[in-house]
């Protein structure tokens, strides 16, 4: 008799782990999404006309000062050569354009970010690198009678020439009434 409950015993470990490994089996997915990674599902998704894709990256929104990073990455065969700033255009959540002032650097609406005001400098993409440019504005409502802008679509035309890429934001561009946006040159992305 005793056996037979050495039996059950080992026999319900085995079960649980079983539910339990299939547990974090099926729960992969929202691991890995939650996390920001997803599995490989065997289809690629393929390389926009132009050769690169435009992906959202990290962004701050400390004290409301705002910052926000696109990466550009070359998913095409050839090197992708970038120079200077990309031109971008916000729009709203209905795809409608936003008038908004957009300079190079922090087109004053800091003093505070070297980075930004960094001088453009030739960037050469090697098929699966990435290059980085970023935005910078403040949150910031000095007149009620002014509807605050809230930027929900990135357009961006990496260089002269190349086709327009687009980009609904997971994260709004909250410009408040201010209407100011600052944008980085191109830069390598580091590795």
């Amino acid at each position: 008799m005793r056996g037979q409950g050495r039996t059950k015993q080992i026999g319900a470990v085995a079960v649980a782990g079983a539910l339990t490994l299939a547990w974090v089996l099926v729960g992969c997915d929202s691991v890995m999404e939650a996390i920001g990674e997803s599995l490989p599902t065997g289809r690629a998704e393929p390389c926009p006309e132009g050769g690169v894709r435009l992906a959202e990256g990290e962004g701050n929104a400390a004290m409301g000062l705002r910052v926000a990073d696109f990466q550009l990455v070359n998913c095409g065969s050839a090197a992708y050569l970038l120079e200077g700033y990309p031109e971008i255009r916000l729009l709203d959540g209905e795809d409608r354009p936003l008038q908004v002032d957009i300079g190079h650097g922090t087109n004053g609406v800091t003093s505070s970010a070297a980075d930004e005001d960094a001088p453009p400098r030739r960037v050469t993409l090697q098929p699966g690198q990435a290059a980085t440019t970023g935005l910078l504005w403040r949150n910031l409502v000095t007149d009620s009678s002014v509807p605050a802008v809230e930027g929900r679509v990135l357009e961006l035309v990496p260089k002269p020439g190349a086709p327009r890429l687009t980009l609904r934001l997971s994260a709004p561009v909250d410009l408040g009434d201010t209407g100011k946006l600052g944008l980085s040159a191109w830069s390598a992305l580091a590795r």
